[in-house]
């Protein structure tokens, strides 16, 4: 039996949004997750794929905005210093705004919702690290202030984690995090293949 998810029961349109018609939303593609203490499972293969989409994204014409977290000082998210700055694979280029965040909502104390409205479409796609955390709560940000956000799989990735009865492998996690945005707060596409031209 299909499982029905919190989408189906509310008439949510399931149509993937078009890099087109929407704004790309690069989430947290900083060298923090390449190495050291927080090193993702799987960041090369998720990076190749979000410079893909970014490229795609780019001849599309689409808006886009990079996100990234700022730790502070001495953190791995210290955005002053190389191992916080976004990698160099994803880049941003001329034109394209740099929005600062401090906690996982990208949307919360920023001018990020600003900014989307101001691209004038209400769709966007969503992809970076990790997928169970900023990825998700970026989703639900937008979900809840009124876009339609699509989630690209393979250009997220994120890292096992400790639960007080056992490790929760990073591939499990970030496909639970891939159904918890799919139940309710948007379309998950498995590439940028998947997004409609």
């Amino acid at each position: 039996m299909k499982t029905t998810t919190l989408r189906d029961l509310n008439g949510f349109d399931q149509t993937p949004a078009s890099l087109s018609a929407a704004t790309l939303i690069m989430v947290d593609y900083q060298n923090t997750y390449t190495r050291g203490v927080m090193e993702l499972t799987g960041w090369q293969e998720a990076l190749d794929a979000g410079a893909a989409l970014l490229a795609h994204a780019r001849e599309a014409g689409a808006t886009i905005l990079h996100v990234v977290n700022d730790g502070g000082p001495d953190t791995p998210y210290d955005i002053r210093a190389d191992i916080g700055a976004i990698h160099p694979k994803v880049a941003p280029a001329e034109g394209e705004a740099v929005v600062v965040k401090t906690v996982p909502d990208g949307f919360h104390g920023t001018d990020l919702g600003a900014r989307v409205d101001a691209a004038g479409h209400k769709d966007v796609v969503i992809a970076g690290f990790m997928t169970h955390m900023c990825v998700t709560f970026t989703t639900a940000g937008a979900f809840l202030r009124g876009n339609r956000p699509t989630v690209v799989a393979d250009a997220c990735a994120t890292r096992p984690l400790p639960t007080p009865l056992t490790e929760v492998p990073a591939d499990h996690l970030h496909h639970s995090a891939l159904a918890t945005i799919a139940d309710l707060y948007g379309v998950v596409v498995p590439t940028a293949a998947d997004l409609p031209q």
